[in-house]
């Protein structure tokens, strides 16, 4: 009886971890409220829709952002702007898609700089969908280079802010 009790609860746990992780897989971000603070700049986030970046965390609380700048500020530092919260408790990242205005994951995201669309906080990585949908605003819009997430530094939104591509 023990035995079957306990292959039952193991049974249960993979289903319930199995549903879970499906849930996930198909998953937005939350939006931000009416209230809702960037934790790096102090702006009121819905106020830019087209620009909203989300960090959700694993317990779901989330932290959003008017910007994918100030998002990677965030990422490189979270205890600087969230006392306690670390990257390994991160478990998806959400930009704006500058053509279609949807969540899209931000690891998978490429981005322009020095492009002449402003953001929110002026000079932004705007986000695009694919390599070509970056190409093509890179050309349309007089960017400078396209990055993808892991190739921002700690110092390129700072560079950023300051004009330097």
């Amino acid at each position: 009886m023990k035995r079957f009790v306990l292959v039952l609860g193991f049974g249960l746990l993979v289903s319930l971890w199995a549903t879970f992780a499906v849930a996930q897989s198909g998953a937005k971000p939350p939006k931000p409220g009416a209230k809702d603070l960037c934790p790096v700049c102090g702006m009121l986030v819905s106020k830019y829709p087209n620009w909203v970046a989300t960090i959700v965390y694993k317990d779901g609380h989330a932290h959003h952002f008017d910007g994918a700048k100030d998002m990677f500020k965030f990422w490189q530092e979270p205890a600087k702007y969230a006392a306690g919260h670390k990257r390994d408790d991160i478990a998806t990242i959400w930009v704006t898609d500058f053509y279609n205005l949807q969540a899209i994951d931000a690891k998978q995201a490429k981005y322009v700089i020095g492009s002449d669309v402003l953001g929110p906080m002026g000079h932004e990585f705007v986000p695009l969908a694919s390599a070509e949908d970056a190409t093509d605003f890179l050309k349309e819009h007089k960017g400078k280079r396209i990055v993808g997430f892991d190739q921002v530094s700690k110092d390129l939104p700072v560079k950023l802010d300051a004009g330097q591509y």
